[in-house]
């Protein structure tokens, strides 16, 4: 931090927000950050990589074009991000995509050129084939090769350097000595090994683009849970439709039953029962009346109301989630992958041995072409084609092998972070239990009561009711006919039956050791109570003890009440912490983080998404919301957990096989290298023997195949 920033509070200076769509690795990161720190005027600068965004913390007189113009002295094109709900996701995707397509064709077609070549055409059959080479080489350099090029160049004219750097060379040099083989009918030229460069690594980049865009999308999804407008009321009794963007603090909403509230307010008319799980996870619904506090995204259930406006669009409470989930994934922007460490060092190391050995044998008296030729095939023979492979040859294997036991991993560097975690923190509706409230008593029931609780229960929408009317249905039950059907909102569903009242609602009065999930059923002066049971995973209490085996420690964390929580926690042995909001939740994950502990967080509702976010590592089922399951890093299918367990035991492995690899490619280039460096290898052989070595580290990711077990 400059001296003249420090002075300050940071929390009193203004923050903005800018997009740079050229950040591509942990060195882009650490650049941007530390320059922007030592820019005057910056006081700090936080980057998400996921979203290719930076926030940078300011002085007051330091204008927005000012702070793009500092990002371009370091390299990177930048511009502000006037909405920080909206994301463009896909155009980065689909432009890395074409070019990965264009050079995938071109390779294998240039790829059986040189097979032509390699097996044994001379003459002005190979200056053909050589030729034709270069007519499909170039112009697919020239276009695929764009993303890299445009950021070595926008990089170099600044006075910096990054990893496209080095790539680009390499490239160029490669494709400029084929085309001169080729023009003084050269015996060698290798357009096919600077083609498959530029394709190996548009398919690392373009993955890497599609997870960022997954990311992007769990806060987008999250967002879409707000009604796109509401019916709002004016002074003078007249009702008109208003876009969600457009209304104002002080209006009045009507809110009918089933419909979701577009801002956050307050009632000021009518009762009525709430689906508040989009920032509690609880399942069970609240009755809500006068004077309480609703909130955008969540369901109005019962009965209509009208809301008074206190805050909307950015000033809502689910904005606040979407900015949580977007802050909080920036822990992980910070996490550098086993790759981005090793090519750190490995590139530049490679490119000087490049270097050295053509200056050498120049020194020696070879003359240029042989001195370039040698270089050449130090740079193929070193070509990080086996290192490349070692981390993506391992993890994609993995990913297939968790695929088939149902488990969905997002992204290749979250297999590296499931290996390392050592703190398992547990949601509880619908992940720790089904989140499928099931009645435990209807077998008390008799056959006239069954059908009029099955009649009652169709005419509403509570999940309770329809809890109720799936199982009734299942037992093919038949519903009773019911007259004066009516709701009465917050207390249920009341009618008549041959006569006599009946209803379907809330308890009058539930005892505290009972379960708080009940219904009652009324048939005249009969009252009966119907309980109801989030029942837990089958595997849950085995999963908890085989994360204890494999040293994680267990928790549970949820936003439902302590009296919903302490049956589940008292089954399973588990600490519990309840009622928590999504703040709470990234709260206690940034204690234990800070306290050193790697978190694995596991839940699935709206209010889990920024605790997934900040997680280590996540996990979520595909019972989750769209939100949490673009968030998580994975998704696994299915009642069971045991996936939890199977997930962190397969990356452990797929670790193993990582360092296993890396020891492959590195005793390769140990012997290799200082035999291309001598002279002693063509770069035909060295071509060969770099494929041999990545074929080697792709036999033994293989192993993986049978590690989900």
């Amino acid at each position: 931090m400059n001296a003249p920033a420090a002075a300050h509070d940071l929390r009193q200076l203004p923050e903005t927000l800018l997009s740079i769509p050229g950040m591509h690795c942990a060195g882009c990161i650490s650049k941007i950050e530390n320059g922007l720190a030592l820019t005057p005027g910056i006081a700090a600068a936080r980057v998400n990589f996921t979203a290719k965004r930076v926030t940078v913390t300011h002085l007051p007189e330091l204008a927005v074009p000012q702070l793009v113009e500092a990002v371009g002295r370091l390299g990177f094109e930048a511009q502000p991000v006037l909405d920080p709900a909206t994301f463009e996701t896909g155009a980065e995707s689909r432009t890395l995509l074409k070019a990965l397509a264009v050079a995938g064709f071109a390779s294998m077609n240039i790829m059986l050129l040189s097979v032509s070549v390699w097996s044994g055409a001379e003459g002005g059959t190979r200056d053909l084939f050589h030729w034709l080479s270069a007519m499909i080489a170039l112009p697919t350099i020239a276009y695929s090769g764009r993303p890299f090029f445009r950021s070595a160049w926008k990089a170099l004219s600044n006075r910096h350097t990054n990893m496209d750097v080095p790539i680009s060379i390499g490239v160029i040099l490669t494709a400029a000595l084929s085309l001169f083989e080729t023009i003084v009918h050269g015996p060698h030229a290798y357009f096919d090994g600077a083609v498959m460069l530029i394709f190996f690594l548009l398919g690392g980049r373009y993955l890497d683009s599609v997870m960022r865009d997954r990311a992007r999308e769990g806060v987008a999804a999250l967002l879409k849970h707000t009604a796109p407008g509401a019916l709002v009321l004016d002074e003078a009794g007249r009702s008109g439709w208003v876009d969600a963007k457009e209304l104002q603090r002080g209006m009045v909403m009507l809110v009918a039953a089933g419909e979701r509230l577009a801002a956050d307010g307050v009632i000021i008319k009518g009762v009525s029962n709430f689906d508040m799980s989009l920032l509690t996870g609880e399942s069970v619904p609240v009755s809500l009346g006068i004077e309480s506090t609703v909130h955008a995204g969540t369901l109005n259930l019962d009965a209509p109301i009208e809301v008074r406006v206190t805050e909307t669009g950015a000033g809502t409470a689910i904005a606040d989630i979407a900015r949580m989930m977007e802050q909080a994934g920036q822990s992980k922007s910070r996490y550098v992958r086993v790759a981005d460490r090793a090519a750190r060092l490995y590139a530049p190391a490679v490119h000087t041995l490049a270097a050295l050995s053509f200056a050498g044998w120049m020194i020696a008296g070879v003359g240029w072409h042989e001195a370039l030729l040698i270089a050449v095939a130090v740079l193929i023979i070193t070509c990080p084609c086996a290192l490349g492979l070692a981390v993506p040859a391992a993890q994609i294997v993995a990913a297939g092998a968790l695929m088939k036991k149902g488990i969905l991993v997002k992204d290749g560097s979250a297999l590296e972070r499931l290996a390392e975690v050592d703190r398992a923190l547990f949601d509880k509706t619908g992940t720790l239990t089904l989140g499928r409230p099931e009645p435990t008593n209807v077998d008390r029931l008799g056959a006239s009561d069954a059908a009029i609780a099955l009649g009652l229960a169709r005419a509403s929408r509570h999940p309770l009711s329809q809890a109720l009317r799936r199982t009734l249905e299942r037992r093919e039950v038949e519903a009773a006919v019911l007259e004066g059907v009516a709701e009465q909102p917050g207390f249920g569903i009341t009618a008549h039956w041959q006569g006599a009242q009946v209803s379907l609602g809330r308890p009058a009065q539930l005892e505290a050791e009972m379960s708080a999930l009940a219904v009652e059923l009324k048939v005249g002066d009969r009252a009966q109570l119907l309980t109801f049971e989030d029942a837990l995973r089958p595997d849950a209490a085995d999963v908890v003890t085989q994360l204890s085996a494999l040293g994680l420690e267990s928790g549970i964390i949820s936003g439902d009440r302590a009296s919903a929580v302490a049956p589940v926690a008292r089954a399973l042995g588990l600490t519990a912490q309840t009622g928590m909001q999504p703040q709470d939740k990234l709260d206690a994950i940034d204690r234990l983080s800070t306290a050193g502990a790697k978190v694995l967080m596991v839940g699935d509702g709206l209010n889990d998404g920024p605790a997934l976010a900040a997680g280590y590592a996540s996990l979520a089922p595909a019972s989750a919301s769209d939100a949490g399951q673009n968030v998580a890093d994975a998704v696994f299918l299915g009642d069971s957990l045991k996936p939890v367990v199977i997930a962190i035991r397969v990356a452990r492995a797929t670790q193993r096989i990582v360092r296993q690899n890396f020891v492959i490619a590195i005793a390769y280039n140990a012997i290799a290298v200082p035999m291309a460096i001598a002279g002693m290898v063509t770069p035909l052989i060295a071509a060969l023997s770099m494929s041999g070595s990545s074929l080697i580290v792709v036999a033994n990711a293989l192993r993986l195949k049978g590690a989900a077990r």
